[in-house]
Protein backbone atom coordinates (compact mmCIF):
# COMPACT_ATOMS: atom_id res chain seq x y z
CA UNK A 1 0.00 0.00 0.00
CA UNK A 2 1.51 3.29 -1.12
CA UNK A 3 1.77 6.20 1.31
CA UNK A 4 -0.43 9.23 0.62
CA UNK A 5 1.20 12.01 -1.36
CA UNK A 6 2.09 15.17 0.55
CA UNK A 7 0.76 18.23 -1.29
CA UNK A 8 3.42 20.81 -2.19
CA UNK A 9 3.66 23.88 0.02
CA UNK A 10 1.85 26.88 -1.49
CA UNK A 11 4.14 29.40 -3.18
CA UNK A 12 3.72 32.98 -1.88
CA UNK A 13 2.43 35.47 -4.41
CA UNK A 14 4.68 38.23 -5.71
CA UNK A 15 2.64 40.77 -3.75
CA UNK A 16 3.12 38.78 -0.54
CA UNK A 17 6.87 38.57 -1.14
CA UNK A 18 7.17 42.33 -1.70
CA UNK A 19 5.09 43.14 1.36
CA UNK A 20 7.29 40.79 3.40
CA UNK A 21 10.42 42.56 2.13
CA UNK A 22 8.91 45.94 2.94
CA UNK A 23 7.87 44.83 6.43
CA UNK A 24 11.20 43.18 7.17
CA UNK A 25 13.19 46.22 6.03
CA UNK A 26 10.90 48.46 8.07
CA UNK A 27 11.63 46.33 11.13
CA UNK A 28 15.37 46.44 10.47
CA UNK A 29 15.57 50.23 10.10
CA UNK A 30 13.08 50.95 12.86
CA UNK A 31 15.01 48.70 15.26
CA UNK A 32 18.45 50.01 14.34
CA UNK A 33 17.68 53.71 14.05
CA UNK A 34 15.27 53.65 16.96
CA UNK A 35 17.83 52.06 19.26
CA UNK A 36 20.58 54.44 18.14
CA UNK A 37 18.30 57.49 18.48
CA UNK A 38 16.53 56.77 21.75
CA UNK A 39 18.71 54.34 23.69
CA UNK A 40 22.35 54.59 22.65
CA UNK A 41 23.09 57.58 24.88
CA UNK A 42 20.07 57.65 27.17
CA UNK A 43 20.52 59.28 30.57
CA UNK A 44 23.29 61.43 31.97
CA UNK A 45 25.70 62.52 29.23
CA UNK A 46 28.79 62.05 31.41
CA UNK A 47 28.30 58.69 33.10
CA UNK A 48 25.58 57.47 30.67
CA UNK A 49 24.26 54.86 33.13
CA UNK A 50 21.35 53.69 30.97
CA UNK A 51 22.59 54.05 27.40
CA UNK A 52 23.22 50.89 25.39
CA UNK A 53 26.12 52.33 23.37
CA UNK A 54 27.69 50.71 20.31
CA UNK A 55 27.17 47.21 21.70
CA UNK A 56 23.46 47.75 22.19
CA UNK A 57 23.01 49.16 18.69
CA UNK A 58 24.90 46.23 17.17
CA UNK A 59 22.82 43.72 19.12
CA UNK A 60 19.62 45.53 18.14
CA UNK A 61 20.38 45.14 14.44
CA UNK A 62 21.33 41.49 14.89
CA UNK A 63 18.05 40.85 16.71
CA UNK A 64 15.90 42.64 14.14
CA UNK A 65 17.44 40.68 11.28
CA UNK A 66 17.11 37.38 13.16
CA UNK A 67 13.46 38.07 14.01
CA UNK A 68 12.69 39.36 10.52
CA UNK A 69 14.29 36.33 8.89
CA UNK A 70 12.21 33.94 10.97
CA UNK A 71 9.00 35.96 10.50
CA UNK A 72 9.25 36.99 6.84
CA UNK A 73 11.99 34.76 5.44
CA UNK A 74 9.61 31.90 4.60
CA UNK A 75 7.64 34.33 2.42
CA UNK A 76 10.27 36.40 0.63
CA UNK A 77 13.61 34.87 1.52
CA UNK A 78 14.30 37.63 4.04
CA UNK A 79 16.70 39.85 2.09
CA UNK A 80 15.77 43.28 3.57
CA UNK A 81 18.80 44.78 1.82
CA UNK A 82 19.48 45.66 -1.85
CA UNK A 83 23.08 44.46 -1.53
CA UNK A 84 21.86 41.05 -0.32
CA UNK A 85 19.36 40.80 -3.18
CA UNK A 86 22.03 41.60 -5.78
CA UNK A 87 24.57 39.31 -4.12
CA UNK A 88 22.12 36.41 -4.13
CA UNK A 89 21.34 37.06 -7.79
CA UNK A 90 25.08 37.05 -8.58
CA UNK A 91 25.35 33.68 -6.84
CA UNK A 92 22.47 32.25 -8.87
CA UNK A 93 20.19 32.04 -5.83
CA UNK A 94 17.71 34.71 -6.98
CA UNK A 95 16.44 35.74 -10.43
CA UNK A 96 17.97 38.96 -11.77
CA UNK A 97 14.62 39.99 -13.28
CA UNK A 98 13.06 40.20 -9.79
CA UNK A 99 15.83 42.22 -8.16
CA UNK A 100 14.39 45.64 -8.97
CA UNK A 101 11.00 44.91 -7.38
CA UNK A 102 12.65 43.67 -4.20
CA UNK A 103 14.91 46.72 -4.08
CA UNK A 104 11.97 49.11 -4.47
CA UNK A 105 10.13 47.35 -1.62
CA UNK A 106 13.24 47.55 0.55
CA UNK A 107 13.72 51.26 -0.14
CA UNK A 108 10.10 51.98 0.77
CA UNK A 109 10.33 49.89 3.95
CA UNK A 110 13.57 51.58 4.99
CA UNK A 111 12.13 55.06 4.44
CA UNK A 112 9.01 54.23 6.43
CA UNK A 113 11.12 52.81 9.26
CA UNK A 114 13.21 55.99 9.45
CA UNK A 115 10.08 58.11 9.13
CA UNK A 116 8.52 56.32 12.10
CA UNK A 117 11.58 57.08 14.26
CA UNK A 118 11.56 60.68 13.03
CA UNK A 119 7.91 61.02 14.01
CA UNK A 120 8.57 59.63 17.48
CA UNK A 121 11.59 61.91 17.93
CA UNK A 122 9.47 64.93 17.03
CA UNK A 123 7.43 64.27 20.16
CA UNK A 124 10.50 64.30 22.40
CA UNK A 125 11.70 67.06 24.73
CA UNK A 126 12.70 70.44 23.33
CA UNK A 127 15.70 70.15 21.07
CA UNK A 128 15.70 66.34 20.90
CA UNK A 129 14.74 66.08 17.24
CA UNK A 130 17.04 68.92 16.23
CA UNK A 131 19.95 67.20 17.95
CA UNK A 132 19.16 63.88 16.27
CA UNK A 133 19.03 65.50 12.83
CA UNK A 134 22.16 67.58 13.48
CA UNK A 135 23.97 64.34 14.35
CA UNK A 136 22.95 62.87 11.00
CA UNK A 137 20.00 60.79 12.18
CA UNK A 138 22.20 57.67 12.41
CA UNK A 139 23.50 58.24 8.86
CA UNK A 140 26.74 56.82 7.56
CA UNK A 141 29.70 59.08 6.99
CA UNK A 142 33.45 59.45 6.64
CA UNK A 143 35.93 62.18 7.47
CA UNK A 144 34.31 64.73 9.74
CA UNK A 145 31.09 62.70 9.65
CA UNK A 146 32.75 59.48 10.80
CA UNK A 147 32.12 58.59 14.47
CA UNK A 148 35.85 57.96 14.87
CA UNK A 149 37.19 60.41 12.30
CA UNK A 150 38.09 57.76 9.69
CA UNK A 151 38.58 58.83 6.08
CA UNK A 152 37.04 57.86 2.76
CA UNK A 153 39.45 55.00 2.06
CA UNK A 154 38.63 53.37 5.40
CA UNK A 155 34.90 53.64 4.71
CA UNK A 156 35.30 52.10 1.26
CA UNK A 157 37.43 49.20 2.47
CA UNK A 158 35.29 48.38 5.50
CA UNK A 159 32.03 48.41 3.51
CA UNK A 160 33.42 46.09 0.84
CA UNK A 161 34.86 43.70 3.43
CA UNK A 162 31.93 43.50 5.82
CA UNK A 163 29.30 43.22 3.08
CA UNK A 164 31.25 40.50 1.30
CA UNK A 165 31.67 38.60 4.56
CA UNK A 166 27.97 39.03 5.33
CA UNK A 167 27.03 37.59 1.93
CA UNK A 168 29.43 34.68 2.31
CA UNK A 169 27.75 33.82 5.61
CA UNK A 170 24.25 34.11 4.13
CA UNK A 171 25.18 31.92 1.16
CA UNK A 172 26.83 29.39 3.44
CA UNK A 173 24.15 29.01 6.09
CA UNK A 174 21.33 28.87 3.51
CA UNK A 175 23.08 26.25 1.39
CA UNK A 176 21.36 22.91 0.92
CA UNK A 177 24.22 21.28 2.84
CA UNK A 178 23.74 23.57 5.86
CA UNK A 179 21.81 22.54 8.97
CA UNK A 180 18.22 23.67 8.53
CA UNK A 181 16.58 26.15 10.90
CA UNK A 182 19.62 27.99 12.23
CA UNK A 183 20.39 30.38 9.37
CA UNK A 184 18.66 33.45 10.92
CA UNK A 185 20.66 33.05 14.15
CA UNK A 186 23.97 32.86 12.29
CA UNK A 187 23.04 35.81 10.06
CA UNK A 188 21.94 37.99 12.99
CA UNK A 189 25.04 37.10 14.99
CA UNK A 190 27.27 37.94 12.05
CA UNK A 191 25.66 41.36 11.68
CA UNK A 192 26.21 42.08 15.36
CA UNK A 193 29.89 41.21 15.05
CA UNK A 194 30.40 43.25 11.88
CA UNK A 195 28.71 46.32 13.35
CA UNK A 196 30.95 46.22 16.40
CA UNK A 197 33.90 46.56 14.01
CA UNK A 198 32.41 49.11 11.61
CA UNK A 199 30.30 51.51 13.70
CA UNK A 200 33.30 53.58 14.87
CA UNK A 201 34.58 53.80 11.29
CA UNK A 202 31.53 54.92 9.30
CA UNK A 203 28.45 53.99 11.34
CA UNK A 204 28.26 50.65 9.49
CA UNK A 205 26.07 50.55 6.42
CA UNK A 206 26.13 47.09 4.74
CA UNK A 207 22.65 48.08 3.55
CA UNK A 208 22.14 50.82 0.91
CA UNK A 209 18.41 51.09 1.70
CA UNK A 210 19.13 51.86 5.36
CA UNK A 211 21.82 54.39 4.36
CA UNK A 212 19.57 56.21 1.89
CA UNK A 213 16.69 56.38 4.37
CA UNK A 214 18.73 57.88 7.20
CA UNK A 215 20.60 60.27 4.89
CA UNK A 216 17.27 61.69 3.70
CA UNK A 217 16.51 62.77 7.26
CA UNK A 218 20.11 63.72 8.05
CA UNK A 219 20.22 65.90 4.93
CA UNK A 220 23.01 68.08 3.60
CA UNK A 221 26.49 66.64 4.07
CA UNK A 222 25.14 63.18 4.86
CA UNK A 223 23.31 63.02 1.55
CA UNK A 224 26.46 64.15 -0.23
CA UNK A 225 28.33 61.12 1.16
CA UNK A 226 25.62 58.48 0.79
CA UNK A 227 26.94 57.36 -2.62
CA UNK A 228 29.77 55.56 -0.82
CA UNK A 229 27.24 53.51 1.14
CA UNK A 230 25.32 52.61 -1.99
CA UNK A 231 28.20 51.71 -4.27
CA UNK A 232 30.62 49.83 -2.04
CA UNK A 233 28.24 47.54 -0.13
CA UNK A 234 26.92 46.47 -3.54
CA UNK A 235 30.47 45.87 -4.80
CA UNK A 236 31.21 43.75 -1.72
CA UNK A 237 28.01 41.77 -2.20
CA UNK A 238 28.71 41.13 -5.89
CA UNK A 239 32.26 40.00 -5.13
CA UNK A 240 30.88 37.45 -2.68
CA UNK A 241 28.05 36.39 -4.95
CA UNK A 242 30.12 35.85 -8.08
CA UNK A 243 32.98 34.14 -6.23
CA UNK A 244 30.91 31.88 -3.97
CA UNK A 245 30.35 29.13 -6.51
CA UNK A 246 33.99 29.14 -7.53
CA UNK A 247 35.27 29.00 -3.96
CA UNK A 248 32.72 26.91 -2.09
CA UNK A 249 30.13 25.39 -4.40
CA UNK A 250 32.34 23.02 -6.34
CA UNK A 251 31.40 19.37 -6.52
CA UNK A 252 33.39 16.28 -7.24
CA UNK A 253 32.18 13.18 -9.01
CA UNK A 254 30.94 10.36 -6.83
CA UNK A 255 33.07 7.29 -7.36
CA UNK A 256 30.99 4.18 -6.95
CA UNK A 257 32.57 1.37 -5.01
CA UNK A 258 32.90 -1.94 -6.80
CA UNK A 259 30.55 -4.64 -5.67
CA UNK A 260 32.46 -7.47 -4.11
CA UNK A 261 32.24 -10.78 -5.92
CA UNK A 262 30.24 -13.38 -4.14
Amino acid sequence: MSSPEIPPAPVPTTAAQLIAELAGTFLLVFGLVGTATFSAAFGDEVSNPLGVGFLGVAIALGLTVTIGAYAFGPISGGHFNPAVTLGLAAAGRFPWRATWTYIVAQLVGAFLGALAVFGLASGGPAGFLDAAVAGGFVSNGFGELSPGGFGLSSAIVIEVIITALFLFVILGVTHTRATAGFAPIAIGGTLTLLLLIAIPIDNASINPARSIATAIFGGGDWLAQVWVFIVFPIIGALIAGFSYKLLFDGTKPVVSKPVANR
